[in-house]
């Protein structure tokens, strides 16, 4: 009897976050317009070919890429945000978990503010990935109803809150600004202060 094995190739979570990783860190470094497939292969230390297990192509893989990292901004903002809380609770705990994203995942945020600012976004970005921070919007939306929050644009009152933490966040590392306790509570207050009614 003759077995015959199929030419798919499997998919292996470790190597898949190998690429990701690979991908990430080579995007911080050299940026989008230097970066191929050879090099991440050979930082990932997989063979080229290994990627099209995992990706169509090079666009494909910058997409994936950006919603997977979106998806871990995502999750660790809301994480312990229950509805019954208070409007600035909520306010005050995405924040600080958003914080504690940034200083624990400096590639990650790095490679985001990247993509987020590159002539990139407008082909690749994906307009429903923005639902991964619907909570945040309604909490906005909610805060205006109860007349807790300003009654500005939603655009406007995002610019305002993650602002000053993102730029903060580069000063931290290019060593420039300490994200000790006070400083981090006094960054959620100002925030705070820069929305609420």
């Amino acid at each position: 009897m003759i077995v015959y094995y199929s030419a798919m190739r499997y998919k292996d979570k470790n190597k898949n976050e190998a690429i990701i990783q690979a991908t990430i860190q080579l995007l911080n470094e050299i940026g989008f317009s230097e970066i191929s497939m050879s090099k991440i292969a050979k930082r990932a230390k997989v063979s080229p070919g290994t990627i099209y297990v995992y990706f169509e192509n090079k666009e494909d893989m910058l997409r994936k890429l950006f919603m997977n990292v979106e998806q871990k901004i995502s999750s660790s903002m809301f994480q312990g945000v229950h509805h019954p809380m208070p409007v600035r609770e909520r306010f005050e705990l995405i924040m600080s978990n958003y914080i504690e994203f940034i200083l624990n995942h400096k590639d990650e945020f790095l490679f985001y503010e990247q993509f987020c600012n590159s002539p990139l976004v407008e082909n690749l970005y994906l307009e429903d990935s923005s639902m991964m921070f619907q909570p945040f919007y309604k909490l906005i939306e909610e805060g205006k109803e109860q007349k807790v929050l300003k009654d500005y644009d939603t655009m406007l009152m995002l610019v305002l809150i993650y602002a000053p933490v993102t730029e903060l966040a580069k000063q931290y590392y290019r060593r420039e600004f300490e994200f000790n306790n006070k400083n981090v509570k006094d960054l959620i207050q100002s925030s705070w202060d820069a929305v609420k009614a």
